[in-house]
């Protein structure tokens, strides 16, 4: 795909910084935007594993698409985002289509940077965004090289309880290597369910996520939450 050429992890976090948020979050789907500057650090790390470049990347559960576009940007050979929520698949095909057109992203970027084919960036040709219904997912036909997923943690109590595992069943089932978010205290559990599966985790990186006030009951305007990433390879 190579749209363009980022140097630095930085400039990757301001060209993804302007993807837009969920603008009506549903609660029981745990909907909670990912910061910038934790997709493009979580990025950049699997770009220099090598599990970007040229390869097939799923996003599950993409929301808006902040790891869609971002693998994207970072020279994915395809990049598809699969979503439940009708309304973000639609804001997601949207932002790609104002990429398309008018280089939204390539003009937030200072001119300093290193880009290269500017003039190219609009090939989203390999770009896609689904609404889906993930107990049918395994039916789409196609199998990845990389899958990003930040399932609901389960923080919530109106969410749907164990629906974290199901997002860790398609991983293993659709993609060769796995970038999963968890809440940090159920690391065990993590690390046993995808063992059990058939992976074997290579790699954890924790954040601070913040959590902003997205739904009426939420008291303080942000509250961080402790997460873990883990990188999972599938056994053959």
């Amino acid at each position: 795909m190579n749209l363009m050429k980022i140097t630095k992890k930085k400039h990757l976090e301001i060209a993804i910084e302007d993807i837009p948020k969920h603008p009506n979050p549903k609660i029981e789907l745990e909907q909670y935007t990912t910061p910038a500057i934790i997709a493009a650090d979580l990025l950049w790390n699997a770009k220099s594993f090598g599990d970007i470049e040229n390869r097939n990347i799923l996003d599950l559960g993409c929301g808006t698409g902040i790891f869609t576009l971002g693998s994207a940007i970072l020279g994915a050979k395809s990049a598809i985002g699969f979503d439940v929520d009708e309304e973000s698949i639609a804001i997601a095909k949207k932002t790609a289509n104002s990429i398309n057109n008018n280089n939204s992203i390539s003009n937030s970027i200072n001119n300093s940077m290193k880009i290269a084919n500017m003039a190219n960036i609009a090939n989203m040709s390999a770009v896609g965004f689904y609404n889906y219904d993930i107990n049918n997912l395994t039916d789409f036909g196609k199998k990845f090289d990389t899958l990003f997923t930040n399932p609901p943690f389960g923080s919530q109590s109106r969410a749907q309880k164990g629906a974290d595992r199901k997002f860790m069943e398609i991983a293993i089932e659709l993609s060769e290597v796995s970038y999963s978010f968890h809440m940090a205290k159920t690391r065990d559990f993590v690390h046993s369910y995808y063992e059990d599966l058939g992976g074997t985790i290579t790699d954890e990186f924790f954040y601070k996520f913040p959590i902003e006030h997205s739904y009426s009951f939420h008291t303080e305007e942000s509250k961080d939450i402790e997460v873990i990433v883990v990188r999972v390879e599938k056994l053959n």
